[in-house]
């Protein structure tokens, strides 16, 4: 059965981590928060974020990476960096995912990258641009599994309101 599961490592903008906490609220992905956080679970940002979302949230935290792994001891890890040499798409997503993403001003640890570079990916982007922003990277990479998996068990189609307007 596929699963899938981000892992955020030290995240540092409440704001951003409520919005990752939407999408995986909006698409059944589980969120794993590595300390140190940069925030309170509480904040009122990360909260606002979230919106209403916090409900239907599977959230889990741990005090450091070996906590996470100790917990997690089986699945597919990729490791999503700038210094990576595969990109997001030259993967086929299958079973339990756990798809990493690292602190907004610094990445993921290079120890961690070094250890699991077969499994580091990238997006492709112009040359001189830094990075793209955490929640879009999550956004992105959540999706691209998802669309692999057929997105399945997500809703694929829109409803109009009862509401038509006259002719």
């Amino acid at each position: 059965m596929n699963r899938l599961n981000i892992v955020l490592v030290s995240p540092a903008i409440p704001q951003n981590t409520g919005n990752i906490a939407r999408t995986c609220a909006a698409t059944g992905a589980a969120l794993h928060l590595v300390e140190p956080l940069g925030f309170e679970i509480t904040d009122k940002n990360l909260k606002r974020a979230g919106l209403d979302y916090w409900q239907y949230l599977e959230l889990h935290r741990y005090r450091d990476l070996d906590e996470f792994f100790s917990a997690n001891p089986d699945g597919a890890c990729y490791f999503f960096s700038t210094k990576a040499q595969k990109t997001y798409t030259d993967v086929s997503y299958s079973g339990n995912v756990y798809l990493f993403f690292g602190r907004e001003d610094a990445g993921l640890p290079e120890s961690l990258l070094a250890e699991h570079y077969e499994s580091a990916l990238r997006f492709p982007m112009l040359t001189g641009i830094r990075s793209l922003n955490l929640s879009n990277s999550v956004a992105i990479a959540t999706y691209e599994v998802l669309r692999q998996w057929n997105f399945s068990e997500l809703e694929l189609q829109g409803r109009l309101s009862e509401y038509q307007p006259n002719d």
